[in-house]
């Protein structure tokens, strides 16, 4: 095995007096992963894992000698490759500092404030960063268990993206990944590593005046792994697309070849639906945290963002002072859009509030409804040319929604947005708010409008239930794949 100190570093290519002092240089992530301390670390992170309970900590008395000594290895390694990754240096020495103290502090709930705020992975946002990340964390549509977590990944950050982050579509936290190694927790469908997933307590911050309120750390990134993304996507639209014998234009059949085409385009979706969930005209806090309300919420703020994604990708396409680079992934990000949401996510997971399942369901009926998708004769056909404006009009109604809901109570918000959903999508026969929610429910608290709506409150089509049938083993193949994994 390679050692990584041994491993050539990236090169600066450019006069010394244009390169910026911030931008210190780093190992591969192939580099990384070679290093047998990272193979020491990896297998020390699984190995305390079993001794976990949900919230982290480590219960039994019997299991903290093991887990010291487990402990002992992973700080060993996060110091060891402090001074390699001159620009996580110091969330590496925090990272290994709060496992000493898990430790020493009996392996209650684990709490990792210093190595959280210490690592700022966006202040070097360039394509190929690589970056080493061990925390213990749940990851979302992987664990919601707070385990140790360990995590190799590079950066991807195309030129256009940096430019259209720059110049039209600022996003300064967003950053789009690529895996290079994993513990357990990402050999699953999680394709995020997001702050708010760490185990954190929070603190008053020391120079905060007397009676500041603990505080969670500031967040100042949040990451997509865009190579998983684009794999499942390259595996599930390639067998929907022979099952429904779909004709694919050129440019979209692009996407299935090339793995690397397919993730830059998935990094510019995903940076300009991140940047969307604060912006607009938005009647409540758009990520909605921690509050409860009727899935079909988090359906139309989630495809909102999506389309927004897709109208900005069309306009870009459109206008004329449009580089070929990014005018051509502007067209790919339009079929991603739309074949990511009607194929994978409108059948991906159970039917239990399956928010991401509806809007793949509701913008598949949208375009069938407005004539430019067709399944006829047992063939799927889409009227490309016809495409962007219908997909518009449906970002255009969710918008009107949202800035009508500005001056509405939240009761009616819900109200109005169920009449949108259910003015497209069938509901349950046995829907309570189909019939009409009684007028006792309606002057009641909003908990009573919420438990009334079904678990499967838009069931699939007959379409999607026919097509499920034969996709769902695809798509459960794509659990835990990456680029590098053969997603053809």
């Amino acid at each position: 095995m390679t050692d990584i100190a041994a491993a050539p570093g990236r090169t600066i290519i450019g006069e010394p007096e244009v390169v910026e002092d911030a931008l210190l240089v780093g190992p591969t992530a192939a580099a990384i992963v070679a290093d047998p301390q990272w193979a020491a670390l990896k297998a020390a992170a699984e190995a305390i894992r079993p001794h976990q309970i949900k919230d982290g900590s480590i219960p039994s008395p019997d299991a903290h000698a093991e887990a010291a000594r487990h402990v002992g290895v992973i700080v060993d390694a996060l110091r060891h490759f402090a001074p390699l990754i001159p620009y996580d240096t110091d969330y590496l020495l925090a990272a290994a500092r709060d496992f000493e103290a898990w430790r020493d502090g009996g392996f209650d709930v684990p709490d990792f404030y210093d190595a959280l705020d210490a690592f700022r992975p966006a202040d070097q946002r360039r394509d190929g960063v690589a970056h080493l990340v061990v925390f213990p964390m749940y990851t979302q549509n992987g664990s919601s268990d707070r385990l140790v977590e360990a995590v190799v990944f590079e950066v991807i950050w195309p030129e256009f993206v940096a430019e259209l982050e720059r110049t039209a579509y600022g996003n300064p936290l967003y950053l789009g990944l690529r895996f290079a190694d994993f513990t357990p927790g990402y050999d699953t469908n999680s394709a995020v590593l997001f702050p708010e997933s760490v185990a954190v307590t929070p603190r008053v911050p020391a120079d905060a005046p007397e009676g500041t309120p603990a505080q969670l750390p500031v967040f100042t990134w949040g990451a997509i792994f865009a190579d998983r993304e684009a794999a499942r996507y390259r595996r599930v639209v390639r067998a929907a697309a022979d099952i429904t014998k779909l004709d694919l234009p050129a440019d979209a059949l692009e996407l299935l070849d090339d793995q690397q085409l397919a993730e830059r385009t998935f990094v510019m979706w995903d940076m300009i639906h991140d940047r969307a969930h604060m912006r607009g005209d938005l009647p409540f806090d758009p990520f909605m945290i921690k509050q409860r309300m009727p899935f079909f919420l988090y359906t139309l703020e989630e495809l909102r963002c999506d389309l927004t994604a897709f109208r900005e990708a069309v306009a870009l396409w459109r206008a004329e002072g449009t580089d070929e680079v990014t005018r051509r992934h502007a067209r790919l990000v339009q079929y991603a859009v739309i074949f990511d949401r009607i194929f994978r996510f409108a059948l991906t997971g159970s039917r239990v509030r399956n928010y991401d399942g509806v809007g793949g369901q509701l913008l598949f009926a949208w375009m069938h409804q407005k004539g430019v998708l067709h399944w006829t004769d047992t063939q799927l056909a889409i009227d490309w040319d016809a495409v962007p404006d219908v997909v518009v009009q449906l970002s255009d109604a969710i918008n009107d929604l949202y800035w009508a809901s500005i001056d509405r109570p939240k009761a009616v918000h819900w109200l109005k947005a169920y009449e949108l959903v259910s003015s497209t999508l069938t509901p349950h026969p046995a829907s309570n708010w189909a019939r009409g929610l009684s007028d006792e429910v309606l002057a009641g608290p909003l908990k009573g409008y919420t438990d009334l709506v079904l678990d499967d409150e838009f069931p699939l089509s007959m379409f999607y239930e026919a097509l499920h049938k034969k996709m769902a083993t695809v798509i459960e193949s794509t659990a835990g794949i990456t680029g590098a994994s053969d997603a053809a």
